[in-house]
């Protein structure tokens, strides 16, 4: 019985090196979490033999490597490994998950909170899917969505215990739910400008070094289409159903500096939606939102009641309500940090375990 699991990380960023400290400072388990591969697109470490790589030093180290390894190749020595192995993918590129299918159809399982494999063409979803089948392989992305909160597990568990899904309603972006979180709060008047909350957010951390890449609603997008295509929706990709950008778009193509310097010039736009707003007693929210008996799909900013859940959001939680037949009137929400390199980490390092208890019971 494998009592180990080879573990490959691509991609030590700042969730990879996050992964990396917190798999080192595991206690001892049943099947033992071995890193056997560090991968960066212009370095790499391979175990050699049966070794396992120490992680803490081996991501010290990683810089002065002078190799690099291809995902073909990285597959190969997976495979030739006498234990089981799982891919840790901690990128946010496009350009791995088009080579999933080279380790699934190896039987080399896959944990990653890349979200490009499962919201992107519905070709390239179909061809990882037909692969992990072919490689009795498992794909475990739960973090993909809420980061270490149990989103996808929780509708798989759902769907397979047979209760019907009507609607997913959720507030799935921390950096969006900081900045209306401030910018239009339950308990108080804010006398913070849009510009001046955003550029709060940019200098916090919560934002994306661009801005832009939060506030034009596509990583809201791609995790309403990773939760239509588990409800077995038909979602070709993020352009098939409304998006509320929240970029102007005179600053769509600008540069950076410009369109932090420019963005006050549209603070009244947003001061409207505020002051309406607040004249009905409600909140502004950026939700995203699944009607699965019609299949659409929506992505927008939203006025909602100072006693809805998500009026009382805090910092930058996030929060998703499931409304099903057996819940009724009443939704199942979950609701917590959904973004961090820790937390995120913690959601694919959890994922890895789940791998680990697997190979158990399946051998």
């Amino acid at each position: 019985m494998p009592r180990r699991l080879n573990i490959a990380l691509v991609g030590p960023g700042l969730v990879g090196t996050a992964f990396i400290r917190q798999l080192a400072s595991l206690p001892p388990r049943p099947v033992q979490l071995c890193l056997v591969a560090l991968v960066r697109s212009n370095a790499a470490i391979l175990a050699k033999d049966i070794n396992a790589l120490d992680p803490m030093s081996s991501l010290s180290s990683l810089d002065s490597s002078a190799s690099s390894v291809s995902p073909a190749a990285l597959a190969s020595f997976l495979s030739s490994l006498p234990d089981p192995a799982i891919l840790v993918d901690a990128t946010a590129s496009d350009t791995l998950p088009q080579a999933y299918h080279l380790f699934l159809a190896r039987g080399i399982h896959i944990a990653t909170p890349n979200k490009r494999a499962f919201a992107s063409s519905a070709a390239l979803y179909a061809q990882i899917h037909e692969a992990a089948t072919l490689g009795n392989a498992n794909l475990f992305h739960e973090s993909t969505v809420g980061a270490a909160l149990p989103v996808i597990s929780t509708l798989h568990d759902l769907i397979d215990t047979g209760d019907s899904v009507l609607r997913i309603d959720g507030i799935f972006s921390g950096t969006l739910s900081y900045i209306f979180n401030h910018f239009s709060p339950a308990t108080h008047s804010s006398a913070l400008s849009f510009s001046q909350i955003v550029t709060q957010a940019k200098q916090l951390g919560y934002t994306e070094p661009d801005p832009r890449d939060d506030l034009n609603g596509i990583d809201v997008a791609r995790k309403l289409v990773i939760l239509s295509r588990i409800l077995g929706l038909n979602v070709d990709s993020t352009s098939s159903f409304p998006v509320n950008s929240l970029v102007p778009k005179s600053l769509e193509s600008a540069t950076l500096d410009d369109f932090l310097e420019k963005l006050p010039d549209h603070d009244s736009y947003f001061e409207k939606i505020r002051t309406d707003a607040q004249q009905n007693d409600m909140v502004v929210r950026y939700v995203g939102s699944i009607n699965v008996a019609t299949g659409e799909l929506k992505v927008a900013l939203d006025s909602f009641p100072k006693s809805h859940p998500f009026a009382a959001l805090q910092s930058s939680d996030n929060l998703i309500s499931f409304w099903t037949k057996r819940y009724g009137d009443r939704p199942l929400i979950i609701q917590g940090a959904g973004a961090g390199a820790d937390v995120t980490a913690m959601g694919v390092l959890a994922d890895v375990i789940r791998a680990s208890r697997e190979i158990i019971q399946n051998t």
